[in-house]
């Protein structure tokens, strides 16, 4: 029976294949997000986060990427519209894992980048974004839980459990010492 109905359908005309797909596959919001360290810092790094409304916690430069937008290209328009951080988005990274997909229907595509924060000129509109600011990673400031279980894929922030075994080592993190 299941064969009938594969031969069936892949005889089907190819846009009504994609409607039947469209109509019974779940379907994932995409976001994209951006991991900024500070390139100067010495290890462990510092991380760029965000303070947005309500304002409880903090967050990564991220945003939803708009129809039609290839990931890296929404990451850097995100980074550019929340943090004033304007990239090519070429000079970004993907992240290791690049793709983290959430259970609650939707899809990050993370990627990566390191600036010197010393020189790199943080603008927020005071709307979209209350602040923006460097932090150690070692002593991050409350995070909103989002960004707390983003981050424990990439080994950082307080979900990450130091004597962990099943936590990854994360050979995407730069080195930072000399």
């Amino acid at each position: 029976m299941r064969a009938f109905v594969y031969g069936v359908f892949y005889r089907l005309p190819h846009p009504v294949r994609r409607r039947i797909v469209r109509t019974f596959v779940p379907k994932y919001i995409v976001g994209g997000v951006v991991l900024v360290r500070d390139s100067e810092a010495p290890a462990p790094g510092r991380l760029l986060l965000l303070r947005q409304p309500p304002g409880k916690g903090w967050g990564l430069p991220a945003g939803l990427l708009q129809r039609g937008e290839p990931p890296i290209v929404g990451a850097a328009r995100e980074l550019a519209e929340e943090s004033g951080i304007t990239v090519d988005p070429r000079a970004l990274t993907p992240a290791v894992p690049n793709a983290v997909v959430h259970a609650k229907g939707w899809v990050d595509m993370v990627f990566e980048l390191e600036v010197p924060a010393s020189t790199t000129v943080l603008e927020v509109d005071g709307a979209e974004v209350y602040e923006a600011a460097f932090h150690p990673i070692d002593d991050l400031p409350r995070l909103t839980l989002s960004t707390q279980r983003l981050l424990a894929y990439y080994g950082i922030g307080p979900l990450v459990a130091p004597d962990d075994p099943t936590s990854w080592d994360r050979p995407s993190a730069p080195s930072h010492d000399g």
